[in-house]
């Protein structure tokens, strides 16, 4: 059975179609009768294709030509089929471009992404109110040496030429104090006012310019504080220059007692009866400078001693106090024995070593409390313990006293009161009126400006 299956055919191999194509010799001539470049697509013109397109429809829509038009008798369904074709897909129109150059224009264009342009975040990102300007100015010019010495007037040379002639006199008195420890203690005192003079100098001229006084953004008290930190560097010096004397004088003391000394000390004494012309020196120049210069009058006033405060008004302040006394004494001094005066030397320069340290510390504490803007003053207690008498005052909740510098101090405070609309302003007033009398020694005294604020709460009685 299996052979008699028939066998299967091999697969018949694909013949090319004839060169004559079957439909007959027309189509054949209609070919040959074209251009072999008809086709090109830089010909002006398509030849006619097999009856769908004429002539007119070939060149109509040929790529080369500058515009595509169509003919109304075009105006053809696409289903419709006639002598004419179909009409073309597209409809395009010359447009002659501007020979001027093209001007940019921003209108109707954004870039990037404003949030506040978004219409959703209209009622989330709000515009911030608009803001006064600050009375404030943000900075003040700080005048050079060139422009302090062009404001100076006649008054000011003669008082700056005057604090660098009591430079001169304390150099003087530390070269001729080679014969006595208290003459050395007080050439470094004559040093500490003539530099006190200087800076009174230095503050006078700078009062010239806005800058010192007026506030600013970046200076909100001036540069009146500036002093503050001069004088503070100038206690330092004065401590320092105690020390230094404490141990000159036990250097002194251990030679004495029978040790060698590493460098000869001399101390030649004035011959009696004769008058110690450096001691005169010392006391002319301090007069001269706190009458006239008020030299340290501003450390005086911030610094209260109250065993010397009663005294006038030179000798109120602790450093020309000092000075004054020591030059008094020194001018006694040749009038005692030989022995005598050894003794006294000894004693005087330790007394005015010492009494410099004291005063030092103390200007150093009080300076740099005010650096810190606090206030050490007395009677802030008293005044504290007035204001909670009075009957309107229910308590205090908050009392902040600070000094800004040498001239100005405010005191912030928050009370709980009852009354009414005039009780409330009269004690105001009545606080203001205490705290400057107690604390700035009142008006017309000479003492601190005092800012008070006042901040009330009503309690309900």
């Amino acid at each position: 059975m299996a052979s008699n299956l028939p066998i299967p055919l091999p697969p018949r191999t694909p013949t090319p179609p004839p060169d004559d194509s079957p439909n007959g010799p027309d189509n054949s001539s209609r070919l040959d009768a074209q251009d072999k470049d008809s086709l090109s697509p830089l010909v002006d013109s398509f030849p006619p294709q097999r009856g769908s397109l004429n002539t007119e429809g070939s060149n109509r829509l040929s790529p080369t030509r500058a515009s595509f038009t169509l003919s109304p008798s075009d105006n053809v369904p696409q289903n419709s089929q006639g002598d004419n074709g179909s009409a073309g897909p597209f409809n395009f129109k010359t447009t002659t471009m501007a020979k001027s150059p093209v001007v940019k224009s921003n209108i109707g264009q954004r870039r990037g992404h404003k949030y506040k342009h978004s219409s959703i975040s209209h009622q989330i990102f709000l515009e911030p109110p608009p803001r006064a300007p600050l009375a404030l100015p943000n900075s003040l010019p700080i005048p050079t040496f060139k422009e302090c010495r062009a404001s100076m007037s006649k008054d000011q040379k003669t008082r700056f030429w005057w604090s660098v002639c009591h430079m001169f006199v304390a150099a003087y008195t530390l070269w001729s104090a080679h014969g006595s420890l208290a003459m050395t203690a007080l050439s470094h005192l004559i040093l500490f006012d003539s530099l006190g003079a200087l800076l009174c100098v230095s503050v006078d001229v700078l009062s010239n310019f806005e800058v010192w006084k007026r506030s600013s953004v970046r200076h909100p008290f001036g540069l009146e504080r500036a002093e503050v930190l001069a004088g503070f560097a100038m206690c330092v010096l004065l401590l320092f220059m105690g020390m230094d004397l404490i141990s000159h004088n036990l250097q002194h003391f251990l030679e004495s007692s029978g040790h060698e000394p590493h460098h000869a000390h001399a101390h030649e004494r004035v011959s009696v009866g004769s008058v110690d012309v450096t001691a005169l020196l010392a006391i002319s120049s301090t007069l001269i400078s706190a009458i006239g210069l008020k030299n340290h009058g501003r450390i005086g006033k911030a610094m209260r001693f109250g065993y010397i405060e009663s005294l006038p008004s030179v000798l109120s302040n602790p450093s020309h106090f000092l000075t004054l006394s020591c030059s008094t004494l020194l001018l006694l001094l040749p009038l005692v024995s030989v022995r005598l005066y050894n003794w006294l030397d000894v004693l005087l320069s330790s007394t005015i070593a010492i009494s410099m340290c004291v005063i030092g510390v103390r200007l150093v504490k009080t300076l740099g409390s005010m650096l810190l803007m606090s206030y050490s003053g007395p009677g802030v207690k008293d005044v504290i313990r007035d204001i909670e008498a009075d009957p309107s005052v229910f308590g205090v909740d908050d009392a902040r006293f600070w000094q800004v510098h040498y001239g100005l101090c405010m005191a912030n405070l928050k009370l709980r009161v009852s009354g009414s609309e005039e009780n409330l302003i009269r004690l105001r007033e009545r606080i203001s009126s205490l705290i400057r009398n107690r604390l700035g020694g009142g008006y017309g005294s000479g003492g601190q400006r005092w800012e008070v604020s006042l901040q009330f709460t009503i309690e309900k009685s």
